[in-house]
Parts: structure tokens; C-alpha cells; sequence
């Protein structure tokens, strides 16, 4: 951090703290270092008003107006120190600084009112195409998209790039973002634009808007750009400076519907934050099995049909069954995965994004159209595969890919055999994963999780996403910006309740330190139980509820896993006592027996479980060892070369086959078999035998022998 960063730093430092006079105070001493008059006059202006609060507080008079002068006085001081930051951190970028100037060239005009005439007048314009004749329409309509999509390019750059707006900017910015008159693109697109100058500073202004039109406007997916926008935006350190940000949530929060939509959005990021996991699955499990049990290889020009060996027939004729089986299997885990919200084409379309259109920053969220500009030349000579319009309405891509698959559609296309592209072209086939209902594509959750997977192509792959603050960076925290559930927004409000299926979602999805995070955040009133049991406090679940299954199964745990043998064993007969029909408890107090050096009653409940159960290996692996331990080397060993012989034979097995036939005598087999168990555990001969060094001194194994097992195992 620069010496101008951290300048800055102190200033924020005090503002967060609700602290104007100290702020008044970091900030000269900032301008000292870096002056500007502009800004130097605006802060005398500042303290000029704070002066006079002071000079009155110091001579006793009351003001009922202090309070809320103050905090005005906060607020002005936040704006001016924004500005600031917001100047410094464009001048830091070479990317930000080209689009902030370009959009503010002289001649440039950017008036809220030349802004709404020329959204509207391109609305108007387009419903006027209707009555022109066909070959004046198409050209005029190409002029009208490609005029109208330069403007609103520049104009999503000039709102990126832009300082902390008025209320009066913010009144009129919310009419044109929630009025029927302007198109829904273009308004969705505009809401795209603020949401990243919001991430990048804070801007109450702006968050306001975003509530705003999230909660009047009548276009779903308007409202859902707009909920993803100020939810990602939350900063807690500015409640000080803006309390309002408190009000608006709280009045929100009144709505179970909206409740709902911050549970269901909360849930859809952590999935979005699992884009690298799915493509690792599709690329390593899902892809390669739907190419080995389909009727097509993969060549150098693309997909070919395999040619039928008439033999195969004959020869096995349920193979064609069990390979259709296999298939529609794998396709049905596909499907499975997208449903419950995995993104199963990220990786896919990842190599889609080098084409000039993504070029503009814009263009990754710009809501899909078939009339953009910057396709048009991939349309016209579309052809033949004019049923694409059609189908990609329909194929559960978002609007980044559609646009990447218009694009490569001819080299898609090209690749597929024949016969393939012609089922495609009657509709009898479809290249997205399975249509979408029409009901599913009007949803709310169906629109906000396409966006979602917008905004990750656009954070993870746009050249200059690093000029921009991602919320889906995860270096520093494990959810990055996405876990916002825990915000102090929500403390005290309906939201609260819903907090439990976040925190049960994110354990299943092995985001512990998320889950704790959230935990820390639950009100005293809702320390339950479970809440106990997500803690891992099983001693305090036990004084809840005494005969708790799942706090006994943690406190044996713990003590098995301290050595305390004993007192696992303890819980473990108090678990069998109070389900004598779960066997695995069983199976655990006679590990803790052995352990405690009691073979025989551990082998009374082993040999019951190896009865009931002869092929259970985990059975047989116990009873095996406490054999060992009980020194009935024979009953052992014979075990141990039928656990091995098998297919899950593990580096443990052979690692006690060792010990067994050491103790036998039989050292030259002892010595293969730790040599195996070596091979498959990548472990160190040196530490091999730590673990069992009482076990060997009681069969009279001294180091001697040790040294010389270890230059045995390591030729």
C-alpha cells in the first residue's frame, strides 16, 4: 500500500468511526501532501460548519438539530473523501482512466435529460420500423441498433467510472430505471453499470437506487439486477455515515417474498463459487463418459460416427443396452447438477470469450438480442442454421454464452456429423443441455441465476477485471463478497430465521469456515441445539438434551481421537444401549477396547459383527488387528490375505500384514508387504513404525531389529 493509500486509509479510518472532526483533520493532512484547491475549498466549507457546531456546543446552548447537522456534516465528508478515492483509483488504472476519459471529451453531453430522450426516442423508433416497407426496415433497423448500442456503451463506462451522485442524480436515475417507457435491456444493462461503481466505492446514492428499483420496478429481470447489485454492494463499515442503508433493509425485510429472494440468492452464489468444481467434474467424469458411451470419436475434424462391428451383436448383445443405459444415466447426472444450480457450461465457454465482441466491457452483461451490432456479421451469414434464434431462446445458457455460441455456431456446427446436424435442425436434437420450460425462463431464481453466471464469466475472464472490485475473489476470505448474510443489515430482522438453512447448505458444500463465520453471527435467542451441534459444542448439547445421538457420536470422537479410550468407550456403550440396532457403535467400542488393551471382550462383539457380516471389510480389518494385539497370529494372518487379495486394499492393510507376519517370523514376506504399503501411501520408512513401537517391544522386537527391517524395506 502507497504512501497515498494509506493517507487515505486514516481518512476512512475516521469516517467509519463517525468521527468528523478527526476526519476534518486527516483529511488537511492529506491535502497538505497532495493539494487541490478545488477540494481544499469544499473542505473549508466543511469546517467552517463544523466551527460553528463546536463554537455553540462550548457555550452550553441546546440545538435540537445538532445530531442531524452533524451527521449531514459526516456524510458531506464521506462524499468529498469518495471523490477522492474514487479520482485516485482511476488514475491507478490505465483501463478505468482511458474509459473515463474518453466518455468525457469535450463535446461530450451527458445530461439526465438528453439521456431519457434518447432512451425513449429508441424505443419509439423501433416500434415505428413496423410501418416501413421490408428492404428500407432491415437497413434502417441495423443503423438504429448500432447508434443506440454506441451510446449505451458509452454510457454504461461513463456510469462505471463516475463519482458519488446527488440525490437529484439518483431520483431521476431510479424514473428512467423503473419507467415502461425505456427498453428492458437497456435498463438492466444501466443497473449492470452502477453496480460495479457501487463495489468499487461505496455510494449511497446509488445503493438507494438499487433498492429502489428492485422493490418498484414492474420488469423481473430489471428487479433482479437490481437485488444482485445493492446485495453485493453492502459495506458495514459506512452504517455509521449512512443509517439510512438500516431503514431501507429493515423496511424490506417486512416482505417474506423478499426474505425468500435474499435465502435463494444467498444459496446461488455459494453454487456460483462452485463454477471450477463442476467443470472439473464435467471435464474428468461427466464429458468422458458421454463420449465413451455414445456412437461418436473425436478427430482432428471433429465429431465422427463410429462404424458398427456386426460381431459386437452377436458376440454381446446386451452391450448396446447397458451402453444406452450408461449414457442416458450420465445424462440424467448432467441434468441433476444443472438443477440444482450447477454450472455445467462455464468451462465450456470459457475458450469462447477471445472474440472482439467481448472486447467492451458492456458486452459481457449486456442482456442477449439477437438484433446486437456487434453480431450482426455472425447472423447474416448464419443460413441455414436460421432455427438458432429459436432454439437459444430455449437452452439454458446465460446471455455472455448465447452470445459466444452465435458467434461459434458455424465452427460448432462444421464439427458435427451429418446426421447430428440435421436431427439439430429439425429440433429432434439440442445442443444446451435440454430445453427450458417456459415458466422456469419468467422465474425470478431461473433470471437471477443466469446473471450470476454473467457476472462470474465477466470477473473471471474479462482481461481487465482487475481494474474492478470482484466479489467473487477468494484469496483473502472464502466466499469473498458473496457471503453477505451475516451483515449487520440484517441483524434483529425477519431474515434471521432463514439463517440455519444457509448455515446447513454451506457445511454440505464443505465451506466450513463460511458456515462459522455465519454461525457467529446468530442472536443468543437462536443458540439451539443444533446450533450447539454446527459448533461441535457436544458438551453443551448434552447439558440441553442428555440423550443427544449426534453430541454422543462427537464427545466419542473427541476422545478416541485424544487417546482417551476409556471414555470413548463409555459413550459408545451408551449409544448401543440407546440403539442397540446401529452395529457401527459396536464396531467403534470394541476399537476402543482393543486400544484399552481388553482383547476379549473385543473380540466377543467382533466375532458377533464378522457372523452377521463376513464380507464387511471394516469388520474384518478390526478383528484382524485386535487378533494381532491378542497375540493369535495365525486366526490374524489368515484375514489379512484375504483382505489384500482384494480390489480396496488399502496401504493399511498390507502395513499390518507386515506387523502379523513380522511377529510370525516371517521376515522376508513382513519386509514386501511394508514395501507395498510404502508403494501405495507414498509414505517415510523411517516414521513406520512409531506407532507400534509398544506392540513390537512386547514380541522382544528391539531397535536392532527395527534398523534392519527399515534397510530391508528401503532396497
Amino acid at each position: 500500500m502507497g504512501t497515498t493509500e494509506v493517507a487515505l486509509e486514516r481518512v476512512f479510518r475516521q469516517l467509519i468511526a463517525g468521527n468528523v472532526g478527526l476526519t476534518i483533520a486527516e483529511l488537511e493532512t492529506y491535502l497538505a501532501a497532495w493539494p487541490n484547491p478545488q477540494t481544499a475549498e469544499r473542505l473549508q466549507a466543511i469546517k467552517d460548519g463544523y466551527k460553528l457546531m463546536v463554537d455553540y456546543w462550548q457555550l452550553g446552548v441546546e440545538d435540537p438539530q445538532r445530531d442531524e447537522q452533524y451527521q449531514l456534516l459526516l456524510q458531506r465528508l464521506y462524499v468529498l473523501s469518495g471523490n477522492i478515492a474514487i479520482f485516485r483509483h482511476m488514475n491507478a488504472s490505465s483501463y478505468l482512466h482511458g474509459l473515463y476519459a474518453g466518455v468525457r471529451q469535450q463535446g461530450s453531453r451527458w445530461s439526465l435529460d438528453t439521456i431519457r430522450q434518447e432512451m425513449e426516442s429508441f424505443v419509439s423508433d423501433v416500434a415505428m420500423l413496423e410501418l416501413d416497407a421490408e428492404g428500407v426496415r432491415q437497413n434502417k433497423e441495423q443503423q438504429l441498433y448500432q447508434q443506440h448500442q454506441q451510446q449505451l456503451n458509452r454510457l454504461f463506462n461513463f456510469v462505471v467510472t463516475s463519482n458519488i451522485w446527488s440525490d437529484r442524480v439518483a431520483a431521476t436515475m431510479e424514473q428512467l430505471l423503473t419507467s415502461p417507457t425505456i427498453d428492458s435491456n437497456d435498463q438492466q444493462l444501466m443497473v449492470s453499470a452502477m453496480m460495479l461503481s457501487l463495489m468499487n466505492r461505496f455510494d449511497m446514492a446509488k445503493f438507494r437506487t438499487l433498492v429502489n428499483v428492485y422493490q418498484h420496478s414492474h420488469d423481473e429481470a430489471v428487479r433482479q439486477r437490481a437485488l444482485v447489485g445493492w446485495v453485493l454492494s453492502i459495506d458495514d463499515d459506512f452504517i455509521a455515515v449512512y443509517p439510512e442503508q438500516c431503514e431501507l433493509i429493515a423496511q424490506l425485510l417486512t416482505s417474506k417474498k423478499v426474505c425468500d429472494e435474499l435465502t435463494e440468492l444467498q444459496m446461488q452464489l455459494v453454487y456460483t463459487l462452485n463454477a471450477d468444481r463442476d467443470s472439473t467434474t464435467m471435464n474428468q467424469e461427466i464429458i468422458p463418459e458421454l463420449m465413451k458411451n455414445n456412437n461418436f470419436k473425436m478427430t482432428d475434424h471433429g465429431l465422427e460416427e463410429r462404424e458398427e462391428d456386426p460381431l459386437e451383436e452377436v458376440l454381446h448383445p446386451e452391450a448396446s443396452e447397458q451402453r444406452m443405459e450408461r449414457l442416458e444415466a450420465t445424462f440424467q447426472r448432467m441434468q441433476n447438477m444443472q438443477q440444482q444450480g450447477a454450472d455445467i457450461f462455464f468451462s465450456g465457454f470459457s475458450q469462447m470469450k477471445r472474440y472482439p465482441f467481448f472486447y467492451d466491457m458492456s458486452n459481457w452483461l449486456m442482456p442477449f438480442y439477437m438484433q446486437h451490432p456487434d453480431i450482426q456479421q455472425f447472423v447474416s451469414r448464419m443460413g441455414e442454421y436460421s432455427f438458432v434464434e429459436k432454439m437459444i431462446d430455449n437452452i439454458p445458457f446465460c446471455s455472455s454464452d448465447k452470445y459466444s455460441f452465435v458467434i461459434a455456431i458455424q465452427q460448432v456446427m462444421s464439427q458435427l456429423p451429418e446426421n447430428v446436424r440435421e436431427m439439430v435442425k429439425r429440433g429432434e436434437a439440442t445442443l444446451g443441455g435440454g430445453e427450458v420450460s417456459d415458466e422456469m425462463l419468467q422465474s425470478a431464481a431461473y433470471i437471477r441465476r443466469n446473471y450470476l453466471m454473467d457476472l462470474y464469466r465477466f470477473f473471471r475472464l474479462f482481461p481487465n477485471r482487475s481494474a474492478l472490485c470482484n466479489p467473487f475473489d477468494t484469496m483473502k476470505t472464502e466466499m469473498g463478497m458473496c457471503l453477505f448474510f451475516g451483515s449487520r443489515l440484517f441483524a434483529g430482522s425477519p431474515l434471521e430465521e432463514r439463517k440455519g438453512e444457509v448455515v446447513s447448505m454451506l457445511f454440505k458444500q464443505r465451506l466450513e469456515k463460511s458456515a462459522n463465520e455465519l454461525l457467529a453471527t446468530f442472536p443468543k435467542e437462536m443458540r439451539d441445539v443444533q446450533y450447539y451441534l454446527w459448533k461441535k459444542d457436544y458438551a453443551r448439547v448434552l447439558d440441553i438434551d442428555p440423550d443427544n445421538e449426534r453430541a454422543l457420536v462427537g464427545m466419542a470422537r473427541e476422545a478416541f481421537s485424544k487417546g482417551a479410550y476409556e471414555e470413548a468407550n463409555n459413550y459408545y456403550e451408551d449409544l448401543l444401549s440407546q440403539h442397540p440396532e446401529k452395529k457401527g457403535y459396536m464396531l467403534n467400542r470394541a476399537v476402543c477396547l482393543t486400544h484399552m488393551e481388553e482383547y476379549e471382550e473385543a473380540l466377543k462383539l467382533l466375532y458377533e459383527r464378522y457372523y452377521e457380516e463376513p464380507e464387511n471389510d471394516a469388520v474384518n480389518r478390526a478383528l484382524a488387528w485386535t487378533l494381532v494385539c491378542s497375540q493369535r497370529l495365525e486366526e490374524a494372518a489368515k484375514l489379512y490375505q484375504e483382505l489384500i487379495g482384494r480390489e480396496q486394499a488399502t496401504s493399511e492393510d498390507f502395513l499390518n500384514q507386515g506387523y502379523c507376519l513380522w511377529l510370525q517370523g516371517k521376515v522376508v514376506e513382513a519386509a514386501e508387504s511394508f514395501r507395498k504399503s510404502l508403494e501405495l501411501s507414498g509414505g517415510n520408512a523411517e516414521n513406520f513404525w512409531l506407532s507400534e513401537l509398544q506392540l513390537l517391544k512386547k514380541y522382544q522386537i528391539g531397535q536392532t531389529d527395527i534398523k534392519m527391517m527399515e534397510a530391508e524395506v528401503k532396497k
